[in-house]
């Protein structure tokens, strides 16, 4: 039987420059890990917002979209932090996403009062610079050529 117990060096180890390598894109593309919570509550907070302030019989279609966008919101949080080199390029969609709750209130709803107006003004504006900072972070860490 084999003596599995010993333990050499890895520097001698033949793939060594590619481990390293790997590692450091790995930990490169982590800046974003600070924000994927912040991303995550705000979706989770924009699909429970007409809840929350009670507008679910007054903006109907309201409800239906920011539960939706919230979804979207949260779910994209979730990728950036399940495979964030694959999702990071999506960081754009969530800025879009902002601007599109900023005016959604006067597109989608009906004669909105103001709590909605502010509610959807401030998850949006959140949403678009959380997004801006994923863009910045995922720019920063593509390798350069």
């Amino acid at each position: 039987m084999a003596n599995v117990s010993h333990r050499g060096d890895m520097t001698t180890h033949p793939d060594i420059s590619e481990m390293r390598e790997r590692y450091a894109r790995m930990l490169g593309g982590r800046d974003v890990a600070l924000v994927d919570g912040p991303v995550f509550l705000l979706g989770v907070y924009c699909a429970a917002s007409p809840w929350i302030l009670h507008y679910t019989t007054s903006q109907p279609a309201l409800v239906a979209h920011n539960l939706i966008v919230g979804i979207a919101i949260g779910l994209l949080a979730l990728g950036f932090t399940r495979a964030p080199e694959r999702m990071y390029g999506l960081s754009w969609a969530m800025c879009a996403m902002g601007v599109w709750m900023i005016i959604a209130p006067w597109v989608v709803g009906s004669s909105p009062d103001t709590g909605v107006i502010i509610n959807n003004i401030v998850i949006g504006a959140l949403a678009f610079v959380l997004g801006l900072i994923c863009a910045g972070t995922a720019a920063k860490s593509v390798p350069k050529p």
